[in-house]
């Protein structure tokens, strides 16, 4: 069962985007940031935050690529990018790998240099990992989501604790 349940596994767990080391990972060799928008970045339909839109410019300053990998349609990630500026990809079918590829070929970066970072382990998490990539789950920003989210979310809760598990057991 534990097998089973290692594929949805993230590489690490944050609470919030501003907990990541950035320096860290570009000192690390990462140039491409994938991110999710909604949960991760800010609260499901929000608009970016002045305190988003100054962690973007300044991720590009220390030399990052950025692009938004979305399952919302055109509408929504045009306005979250208005003044974000990153490439992105909408409707972007996750947890089908094809579309995180995509974003690293966008990007120019690779598999090895590219990290994806977002909140809900069956889609964001799953697909990265399925497109061999290195990822960040943080923890969903808003409580309040869509039923078909919250009963998602009570099964991770479930792949979260063999987790911890397997954690505290391999440290």
């Amino acid at each position: 069962m534990m097998k089973l349940l290692e594929k949805f596994y993230p590489d690490e767990r944050r609470n919030s985007v501003y907990e990541i080391d950035f320096d860290s990972l570009y000192r690390k060799g990462i140039r491409g940031l994938i991110f999710d928008i909604d949960n991760t970045l800010v609260p499901h339909g929000a608009s970016a935050t002045e305190g988003i839109e100054r962690l973007f410019n300044e991720l590009k300053r220390m030399g990052f690529k950025t692009c938004l990998l979305s399952n919302n349609k055109l509408e929504r990630v045009k306005r979250f990018n208005e003044n974000i500026r990153s490439l992105y990809i909408y409707k972007a079918g996750k947890p089908g790998k094809a579309n995180y590829i995509k974003a690293v070929r966008m990007m120019g970066t690779n598999k090895d240099n590219t990290l994806f970072i977002g909140d809900q382990l069956f889609t964001d998490i799953w697909g990265a990992k399925k497109a061999g990539l290195k990822n960040i789950l943080l923890n969903p920003i808003d409580k309040h989501e869509e039923i078909q989210i919250v009963l998602k979310r009570f099964l991770e809760k479930i792949v979260l604790k063999a987790y911890e598990r397997d954690r505290k057991v391999s440290d």
